[in-house]
């Protein structure tokens, strides 16, 4: 692993979430989270429009392209076209529950076959510079996870895995949608941890209900970094006291500056077609669970059906809100 890319704190790769417009955002709040994209396929990578799915903001940086396949040839190709996209790491998605996912023969049912992923990931490494990572769960559905999860890591890291990143509970194929999968079975830390303890030499980011700082202080006692996710989307404004909690360095910009930096953003990008319904949603749950929250929101859904400069209209919208 390159030592300067600190994965001590990494935003989870979330489906119509973490899309370069959210990612600009997030960045902006802190200057040492490890963002990650959306998952996207192996097949939408080589056949797709690559510049929509790929392209990103320099800012943005450092980032983890994931990928979801289960093809050798495909995983291995897509990876470099990732790397020559300029992205620092490869994320390979052996977690996901869903059955769209699944029905692709890839994402945590891939736990199951440990030597197909042990395959993937030494092509890829004998072809890429940058890191190869994989992000699974302790197990899937009766798998023995005592028994199961110390193989599948043995080998993933015999293969040449740079990083493991372990959501702390079993994934379910069948029987509970994959919203439930996110809260059940109960998490289970300490098999994490344990993973670490028995791997020393390879850092593991644990997943998985992580709340706080406390939580995420307790966690970094055990494993080497932590992955939110849910976190992410019901309180942003949550990462803005990552850098001086947890890194120790002060934030470069004030909240007030952050939201005219995104808006002035926010501007740039409906030029160039992309919907304000879009470029509002990393600022939607800015403010919950705050007084005035609601009329935040109201204002947002204002300009999102109105012709207004995003600069001009929220940076105000914010000054409102401060003065209530």
């Amino acid at each position: 692993m390159d030592n300067h890319l600190s994965h001590k704190v990494c935003i989870a790769p979330m489906m119509d979430y973490t899309n370069t417009h959210f990612r600009y955002f997030l960045r902006h709040l802190s200057k040492n989270i490890f963002l990650y994209t959306e998952m996207i396929s192996a097949d939408a990578i080589i056949h797709g429009n690559r510049d929509k799915l790929l392209k990103y903001h320099q800012i943005e940086h450092p980032i983890a392209l994931q990928i979801g396949g289960s093809n050798i040839e495909k995983m291995t190709e897509a990876s470099l076209i990732g790397e020559n996209y300029g992205y620092d790491e490869v994320n390979l998605n052996i977690g996901c529950p869903s059955p769209r996912v699944q029905s692709g023969n890839f994402g945590a049912c891939l736990m199951t076959d440990v030597k197909l992923v042990s395959e993937i990931i030494t092509s890829i490494k004998n072809k890429v510079k940058i890191p190869v990572t994989v992000k699974c769960r302790l197990g899937v559905d009766d798998q023995d996870i005592d028994k199961e999860l110390p193989i599948f890591i043995s080998s993933i890291i015999d293969a040449g895995v740079d990083l493991v990143i372990i959501h702390a509970r079993k994934a379910w194929l069948n029987g509970i949608s994959p919203k439930e999968n996110r809260t059940l079975p109960e998490i289970d830390y300490e098999k994490v941890y344990n993973i670490k303890n028995n791997n020393p030499d390879i850092p593991i980011i644990i997943n998985g209900e992580i709340k706080s700082y406390t939580d995420i202080e307790n966690h970094l006692n055990y494993v080497d970094g932590v992955m939110l996710g849910r976190k992410v989307m019901s309180d942003p404004l949550f990462f803005y006291d990552v850098d001086p909690i947890i890194f120790g360095e002060e934030n470069i910009n004030s909240i007030s500056d952050i939201i005219d930096i995104y808006s002035d953003y926010a501007d740039k990008q409906t030029q160039l077609g992309v919907s304000k319904s879009q470029i509002i949603k990393p600022l939607l749950s800015l403010f919950n669970n705050k007084p005035n929250a609601k009329n935040w929101r109201r204002g947002l859904d204002k300009y999102r059906n109105s012709d207004f400069s995003a600069f001009k209209f929220i940076s105000s919208l914010h000054k409102q809100y401060l003065e209530v």
